[in-house]
């Protein structure tokens, strides 16, 4: 079975919770997370063949994102483990509509350490797709094997797939984001922006034309813009349009965007979208439409309540969801 392989980062997303009364200290409970590893679980809780491609430390919580990452059905053999570095940590505080704020604790970190020798011989065999984000952009090292990833899945005959996920408090002060992130980005065939990342962008190249224009010199062919409650955008080298999505109560909104890829990327699995018939699919705006509708419901379910790992719906909530709010 062709399967989904997401590269990068895993990592213990510890969230705050409510203060018990005036004087006592603030509680924090931890969860598995980590973008690409987040976009894994997605995918297989949706019934996709997903596997999960990383550095984990020998530690207790390098031993609690396996296990977590196994009892939610994702393929665990293309990870390395070491005891050279800990496990990143990431402390998350919410605002009154969900939306989160982070504190990192990395480098150093595990995930930083993985290089192109540790991904398996087999790990680009009957390969669909192969996800990334910016995560794994922020040093030089694990920059280049990022990016030899993603040249070797496309060697391999999958699509490669970014969401930039940019969280600026990773980079290096000395270390500007903007020539790294347009590697990746000439890379992918499937990239996800937030409307801030894609602001972000025009500081390298001017207006959104001018961002397109630059995208297509690369190999892109389908570009998603999310804005929170607003309308999705969605860019294609021939095409536009908008796409409406789910009005929620949003209570914690970490792994929402990794649930909305997880979602568009195991739907492109299931209708064995290669290559060759990406573009007839982009082409395609009803399709197109409906498959941005499913992920978009992938993340709106998953803002509804805390959690990372734990937050991501499996195929039957979906289903329903999207029946409800037809």
């Amino acid at each position: 079975m062709s399967s989904i392989l997401c590269f990068g980062e895993a990592l213990i997303d510890f969230h705050a919770q409510p203060q018990g009364g005036a004087g006592q200290p603030p509680a924090f409970v931890p969860f598995a997370g980590g973008a690409p590893a987040n976009v894994a679980v997605a995918a297989a809780r949706l019934g996709a063949h997903a596997r999960f491609a990383g550095m984990l430390a020998r530690d207790m919580f390098g031993d609690f994102l396996l296990k977590s990452l196994t009892d939610l059905g994702v393929g665990t053999d293309d990870i390395a483990r070491t005891d050279e570095a800990r496990t990143a940590l990431a402390f998350v505080a919410h605002d009154e509509k969900g939306d989160r704020s982070f504190s990192f604790y990395r480098p150093p970190a595990a995930d930083l350490l993985f290089r192109p020798e540790h991904f398996r011989k087999e790990a680009f065999d009957d390969l669909s797709i192969f996800h990334v984000c910016s995560n794994s952009l922020t040093e030089a090292a694990i920059a280049a094997t990022t990016v030899e990833g993603m040249r070797r899945a496309r060697a391999a005959g999958a699509l490669v797939s970014f969401d930039m996920n940019l969280r600026p408090a990773l980079w290096p002060a000395s270390e500007a984001p903007l020539p790294r992130l347009w590697e990746a980005l000439s890379e992918a065939d499937v990239i996800k922006l937030s409307a801030e990342e894609f602001a972000f962008i025009h500081a390298g190249a001017g207006s959104d034309d001018a961002v397109l224009e630059r995208l297509w010199r690369g190999k892109a062919g389908l570009l998603l813009v999310t804005d929170g409650a607003e309308p999705m955008r969605w860019f294609s080298r021939s095409a536009r349009g908008t796409v409406q999505g789910y009005a929620v109560e949003a209570v914690d909104t970490t792994a929402a965007g990794d649930a909305f890829v997880g979602g568009l990327l195991a739907r492109l699995a299931a209708e064995n979208v290669t290559p060759a018939t990406f573009d007839a699919l982009v082409a395609d705006t009803a399709r197109l439409d409906d498959l941005i509708r499913f992920a978009a419901a992938c993340g709106a379910i998953t803002a509804t309540r805390k959690g990372s790992f734990t937050a991501i719906p499996d195929q039957a909530e979906v289903r329903a969801f999207m029946e409800k709010h037809a």
